[in-house]
């Protein structure tokens, strides 16, 4: 059975979370290709995608510890939906595992391993963007009838606490900026407030400043 309507979650901010995945893996080539010959860059980049995968695997667990079980439970006449999402699930989670370890041969033995992170980070876009748009489709709106408010609600703190990568200030910008004006007001009101402290003093400005240096290709 479905949960009250006056509970139900607005479930809109998923599509800017997506939207992070899309533009970065999109972008891969052109971020690879502005590395060659130069050390410094390629560690920027090679975190920038470090920190980008451990959120796309974060975001993924929380999906299925928290979303998933609820819409199975509530909406068992819609399980065949949920069981998709899943599969496609394992299969990122193998080509998730492939980029990582492709970004982190790039990173110590240089440009020999460029083309080998560029198809990686191109097979894993290809079968997420698959998966996101399933997901946008289908998940999203069935998680909007079925789950609650507060439910929805544990999400981004569920992404926070299982994040492994070491800049947290960077995907926390990277979502803001597919936010509209007022689902970023509502982001810092939710915020623990150390959460909340680092992103004012600090997060902020190491974003604007990472995320200027990455976008400035050759």
């Amino acid at each position: 059975m479905s949960e009250p309507n006056s509970m139900r979650a607005d479930t809109s901010d998923m599509a800017a979370v997506h939207q992070v995945f899309r533009s970065s893996f999109a972008a891969a080539p052109a971020f690879v290709e502005s590395a060659a010959g130069d050390e410094n860059r390629r560690d920027l980049i090679a975190g920038y995608y470090a920190n980008v995968l451990a959120f796309l695997e974060a975001h993924h667990d929380g999906e299925e510890a928290l979303v998933f079980p609820l819409l199975i439970e509530r909406a068992p006449g819609r399980r065949g939906v949920v069981d998709g999402a899943i599969e496609q699930h394992h299969e990122v989670v193998m080509l998730l595992a492939e980029a990582r370890t492709a970004t982190e041969a790039w990173q110590v033995k240089g440009d020999v391993e460029g083309p080998e992170l560029v198809r990686a980070l191109g097979a894993l876009d290809t079968a997420l963007t698959a998966h996101l748009d399933h997901e946008e489709a289908t998940v999203v709106p069935l998680a909007s009838e079925y789950v609650t408010a507060e439910e929805w609600g544990m999400l981004p703190g569920h992404a926070m606490a299982t994040f492994t990568g070491d800049k947290i200030w960077l995907i926390m910008g990277l979502i803001r900026e597919n936010f509209t004006p007022e689902q970023r007001a509502m982001m810092l009101e939710r915020m623990p407030p150390p959460a909340r402290q680092m992103w004012e003093t600090m997060g902020e400005a190491s974003f604007d400043d990472m995320i200027a240096e990455v976008r400035q290709t050759r």
